[in-house]
């Protein structure tokens, strides 16, 4: 069967477009090459299929397919895990310089993070989600904190000033304390 149209589960994504200039009776037409193309088209979909198009032109092969889709759902996952990367490192930066939490809020959560060193004694990190996250989001959050060992957080029942949430979930760990003295000196 033929596709007339976009999908549903297209109709919420952003598609880039092509177009071009009007140019008539010329040879650089966009849409007179456009209709060529489209006429070739349902030229090769009536031989393919049994039943044939009754229209002039075929163009579902420029709309969007499963390429298109998973290539989407990629950039948008590359997206986020490079926002995420650059909030972790901001809000772990501003926790070390004042102590206290800094959070930021994404599209289904919230992430907070706090940093707590004392002169000559360890640094200690705790990153807290509040809302629904996927277990691999979470590796990739906690991958993320720099100057923290990817497998040495723990999970925790309680953040150092307050117990749990509802809906929130809290790991602790310490930090590097090298990392920690390079994360003050950026800006």
């Amino acid at each position: 069967m033929a596709r007339s149209s976009l999908d549903r589960q297209d109709l919420d994504l952003p598609w880039l477009i092509a177009a071009g200039q009007r140019e008539g009776g010329s040879l650089d037409d966009f849409y007179a090459a456009l209709e060529t193309s489209a006429q070739a088209a349902r030229a090769r979909y009536n031989a393919d299929h049994r039943q044939p198009l009754t229209s002039k032109t075929y163009v579902g092969h420029l709309l969007p397919n499963q390429d298109d889709r998973d290539r989407y759902q990629l950039e948008a996952g590359t997206r986020l895990v490079r926002r995420l990367a650059t909030a972790i490192r901001d809000l772990t930066r501003g926790s070390l310089h004042d102590g206290h939490e800094h959070a930021a809020d994404f599209a289904t959560f919230r992430l907070g993070i706090l940093v707590r060193a004392d002169d000559g004694h360890e640094t200690y990190v705790a990153v807290r989600i509040t809302g629904s996250v996927p277990d691999d989001l979470t590796a990739v959050v906690l991958r993320h904190v720099p100057g923290c060992e990817p497998t040495h957080w723990y999970p925790e029942y309680a953040l150092p000033s307050r117990s749990l949430l509802p809906a929130e979930q809290a790991w602790s760990t310490l930090m590097d304390p090298k990392a920690a003295a390079e994360l003050l000196n950026e800006e």
